[in-house]
C-alpha cells in the first residue's frame, strides 16, 4: 500500500513538474499572457477542434494588442507573441541576425530530407543556400517559366469548357490542387501530368498524401521544435521514406537524362542545376512586380563553390511543391470565393482581361499579365484577408534585449532558443491598419491607396530575409489560372456555397471548414 501511494505521489510530482509548472513561466516573467489550459497550453481549443489556429491567433492578438509583446503556450513551451508592427520590423529585418531560424526545422538525423530544404535549414547552411537560390526566383526567371504555367492554366480551363454544361458545380480545392499538381510537376520536377483526365495518376496521389497536413499531422511541425528527441525516437518525418524515395527517384532520373542528352528545359530543375554549377547570377533587368511579392534582402554572402547534391535539389523541389500544391491552391480557392460573392468585382476584372487580350491579339504574355493593375489589387486583397499562414515564427539564435519604450515596460531579454510568433491573421484583420477588415475591398491596393498601407502590417509571405522565396511563382500561378478561367466562365455561388466561409480547425493552413463549393458558368 505504501509503495502504491509513493508511486502515485511520484506520478503527481512528475505531472506537476512537466505539465503544470512550465505554465508559470510568463507569470514569473511578469508578462501579460493568454491563460493556459493545463497540459495543452493556449491551443486547447484548436486541439479539440473547436477553433482554428487562425481564429485563435486573431483572438489572442485582439486580447493583447495593447502590449507590444505578450506570452502564450504551445503545449508547455512558452511563446513570445509580438504584436507591435514596429517591433516586428525590428526583429525580422533590422536585427534579423538574432532571429534567423524557423521553429520547425529538423536535425538531419531526425529527418534527413526535410532538414535540407531552404525553409527548414538554419544558420550558415541556410544563408549559403538562400544566397545561391535567390537568383532562381527573380521576376525574370518567372518569365522563363511562364509558358509552362500558362499552358497548364489553359488546359485547366479548357477541360471544364469541354464538359458543355451551363453551370459546373465544383469543390474548388479538389479542382485547384489538380491544376497546381500539374504545374508544379512540370515546373519543379520536369514531368508532364494530366490530373484532370487521369485523376488517380501516381504523381498526384503521392503528392496529395505527402502534403495532407490536416488532423493530427498538422502538429508535426510544432513537435519538431518542442519534442525533437521524441520525433527521432518515433521515427516521425514530414515526408515518409516511401514518399521521399519516390520524389528522389524522379529528380535523379530527370537530371541524369538531361545531362546525358544535353536537354535544357525552362523549369526549376534546370535553374537548380545551374545554381549547382555556379551559373546563376542576380539579374539587373526591371520587370513590373506584384505589390504582394516579397522584397529580396541582401544577407551579405558571396557564395563560391557551394556543394548542391541531388538530395539538396530534391529537398528544394519538395518544399517548392509543398508551397505550390497546398498553400497556393488555398489562395486560389479564396480568390474564386471572393469573386463569386462579389460579382461586381469579378465583372470589373473580366473587363480588364478582355482589354488585355485585345492588346495582346488574343494571347496573353507574361509582361501583359504583370501589368494588369486590377488583377494585382485583387490578389493583394485576397492575401490580406486570407493570408496563407496565420503566424510567422522565429527562434532567437543569441540573447537579445527588447528595449522598453513605454512607461509600464522594463527591458526584456529574449534568451537563445526562445520562440517568437507574429500574429499575421490578427494584424491583417486589424481595423487600425485595414478599415472594415471583413470587407473584401481591392481598392485598398490601388496605386493611390497603397501609400497608406504600412508595409510592416502586410505579411502574406513573411517579412525580412527569411520571407517566402517563391512568392512570385505563387502569384504568377494564381494570376494565370484566374485569367484563363474568367476568360471562359463566370464563377458563381451554388446551393452548396457557404456564405460566409468558416475557417477549418483541422488544418494548419487557412482554409474553409466545409470546402469551397462554387460553380463555373459558361460565358
Amino acid at each position: 500500500m505504501m509503495i502504491l501511494l509513493a508511486l502515485i505521489l511520484v506520478l503527481i510530482a512528475l505531472l506537476y513538474i512537466y505539465f503544470i509548472l512550465p505554465h508559470q513561466y510568463w507569470k514569473k516573467k511578469g508578462l501579460q499572457h493568454v491563460e493556459p489550459t493545463p497540459i495543452f497550453g493556449s491551443l486547447y481549443e484548436n486541439i479539440i477542434r473547436s477553433k482554428s489556429i487562425a481564429d485563435l491567433i486573431e483572438s489572442f492578438y485582439k486580447q493583447l494588442k495593447q502590449y507590444r509583446y505578450s506570452g502564450l503556450y504551445n503545449l508547455t513551451t512558452p511563446i513570445l507573441l509580438v504584436n507591435d508592427i514596429d517591433l516586428i520590423k525590428t526583429i525580422t529585418i533590422k536585427d534579423f541576425d538574432y532571429f534567423t531560424d524557423h521553429m520547425n526545422h529538423a536535425k538531419e538525423e531526425v529527418d534527413p530530407l526535410w532538414s535540407r530544404n531552404i525553409f527548414a535549414m538554419i544558420g550558415e547552411p541556410w544563408r549559403n543556400m538562400r544566397s545561391t537560390l535567390s537568383p532562381a526566383f527573380t521576376s525574370s526567371k518567372m518569365r522563363y517559366m511562364f509558358n509552362l504555367i500558362n499552358d497548364s492554366a489553359e488546359h485547366f480551363a479548357e477541360f471544364y469548357l469541354k464538359q458543355n454544361k451551363d453551370i459546373i458545380s465544383l469543390e474548388m480545392k479538389d479542382a485547384y490542387t489538380r491544376a497546381t499538381n500539374d504545374i508544379i510537376a512540370s515546373c519543379a520536377f520536369g514531368i508532364q501530368c494530366d490530373s484532370l483526365n487521369d485523376s488517380q495518376n501516381d504523381f498526384y496521389v503521392k503528392a496529395r498524401n505527402a502534403f495532407d497536413f490536416s488532423g493530427l499531422r498538422q502538429y508535426i511541425f510544432f513537435m519538431y521544435n518542442t519534442c525533437p528527441k521524441l520525433m527521432k525516437m518515433l521515427g516521425i518525418k514530414i515526408f515518409s521514406d516511401e514518399m521521399a524515395n519516390f520524389f528522389r527517384g524522379i529528380i535523379n532520373e530527370t537530371i541524369d537524362v538531361r545531362e546525358k542528352n544535353g536537354i535544357v528545359r525552362p523549369d526549376m530543375i534546370h535553374l537548380l542545376v545551374e545554381a549547382r554549377k555556379g551559373k546563376l547570377h542576380e539579374d539587373t533587368s526591371t520587370t513590373e512586380d506584384s505589390f504582394a511579392a516579397t522584397e529580396e534582402y541582401s544577407i551579405n554572402r558571396k557564395i563560391t563553390n557551394i556543394q548542391i547534391s541531388n538530395e539538396d535539389i530534391t529537398a528544394q523541389a519538395l518544399i517548392f511543391f509543398l508551397g505550390g500544391f497546398d498553400t497556393t491552391s488555398f489562395l486560389m480557392c479564396f480568390l474564386a470565393y471572393e469573386l463569386a460573392v462579389n460579382p461586381d468585382i469579378q465583372d470589373k476584372l473580366r473587363q480588364e482581361i478582355e482589354d488585355t487580350l485585345e492588346d495582346c491579339n488574343g494571347k496573353v504574355t507574361y509582361e501583359a499579365l504583370m501589368k494588369m493593375k486590377y488583377l494585382d489589387m485583387i490578389i493583394s486583397e485576397v492575401l490580406r484577408k486570407w493570408p496563407p499562414i496565420s503566424i510567422l515564427d522565429r527562434i532567437c539564435t543569441k540573447d537579445y534585449t527588447i528595449k522598453a519604450t513605454r512607461s509600464y515596460e522594463q527591458d526584456y531579454q529574449i534568451k537563445k532558443k526562445d520562440v517568437i510568433w507574429i500574429p499575421v491573421f490578427g494584424i491583417h484583420r486589424d481595423p487600425e491598419f485595414y478599415p472594415n477588415p471583413e470587407m473584401f475591398d481591392p481598392e485598398r491596393f490601388s496605386l493611390e491607396n497603397r501609400r497608406n498601407i504600412n508595409a510592416s502590417a502586410y505579411l502574406p509571405f513573411g517579412s525580412g530575409p527569411r520571407n517566402c522565396i517563391g512568392s512570385r511563382f505563387a502569384i504568377m500561378e494564381n494570376k494565370s489560372i484566374i485569367f484563363q478561367l474568367l476568360k471562359r466562365f463566370s464563377i458563381v455561388p451554388t446551393e452548396k456555397t457557404e456564405i460566409p466561409l468558416k475557417i477549418s480547425p483541422k488544418h494548419l493552413n487557412v482554409t474553409a471548414k466545409n470546402g469551397f463549393w462554387l460553380g463555373l458558368k459558361r460565358l
